[in-house]
């Protein structure tokens, strides 16, 4: 009979236990969630200054910044036109040169992305008649990474 007893009183005790352990994992549960909130937050507060600082220092934020020995302005420009879209022609750089600047010309744009090129922040597809340019992978992340929104592993893969 005390067996039995204790028996009961050991099953009542291991359902309380189960009972008070899932209570805690439900209570546990909104602090975590909340904890990853912060620390989203954080992320976001600080590449928000990151920006503030960049702003302050050249006046501006833009993707040519990370060229550093890029001095002109026609091929600072050109960046910022295949940041806008990427996979552009001679023409269609040249073009959107004339609207920024008022003024280009295809020789003038055709130096400036062989520059580019050496300095890695441009590649070319394509044959030679029909040759469209893009930012190269490794600028865009640099430019992402400044900004604070470098992605990792897990973003990159889908």
């Amino acid at each position: 009979m005390a067996d039995e007893d204790l028996e009961k009183q050991i099953r009542s005790l291991s359902d309380k236990m189960e009972s008070l352990e899932e209570s805690m994992r439900m209570v546990a549960t909104p602090y975590s969630q909340l904890l990853e909130y912060i620390e989203r937050f954080q992320k976001i507060s600080s590449s928000y200054f990151r920006l503030i600082d960049i702003y302050q220092k050249y006046g501006e934020i833009a993707p040519d910044l990370l060229v550093p020995g890029v001095k002109d302005s026609i091929s600072r420009e050109i960046v910022k036109i295949l940041f806008d879209r990427d996979g552009q022609n001679i023409s269609q750089i040249t073009q959107r040169l004339k609207e920024r600047r008022g003024t280009s010309s295809r020789r003038t744009v055709r130096e400036r992305l062989k520059e580019l090129q050496e300095k890695g922040v441009v590649v070319s597809r394509g044959s030679e008649r029909e040759k469209v340019y893009w930012l190269t992978e490794g600028y865009v992340k640099k430019w992402y990474e400044l900004l604070g929104l470098g992605l990792g592993k897990d973003e990159q893969d889908g």
